[in-house]
């Protein structure tokens, strides 16, 4: 399992960098990663797949890929990790909940 106290903002600069290099569906590919819907990574008016950045910036952190099926603890964890990073990650809209109506 992995864990991520050694993945600083230099390592998911790097992770950045390489997606822009890449292009995002290669980047994807390349780590087996699927496109994220909801939370997004913002840096610099670009958006990122924040799940596939922080797997990658854990390989450049440990010399190890952390794959999809290693993130616990859902999307909350990968977004708090890069938001104590100096990262802004976006939330999905809260969901549509109807009024009931009153009786």
């Amino acid at each position: 399992m992995a864990t991520f106290s050694s993945v600083t903002r230099q390592h998911v600069l790097q992770a950045i960098a390489e997606h822009d290099a890449r292009g995002g569906e290669e980047f994807l590919a390349a780590y087996g990663f699927g496109p994220s819907r909801d939370y997004l990574l913002i840096h610099e008016g670009r958006s990122y797949d924040s799940k596939a950045i922080l797997g990658v910036a854990h390989k450049f952190a440990t010399g190890r890929l952390a794959t999809s099926d290693e993130f616990h603890g859902g999307m909350q964890t990968t977004v708090v990790i890069l938001r104590k990073r100096g990262f802004e990650v976006t939330e999905p809209p809260a969901a549509y909940r109807p009024v009931q109506p009153s009786t």
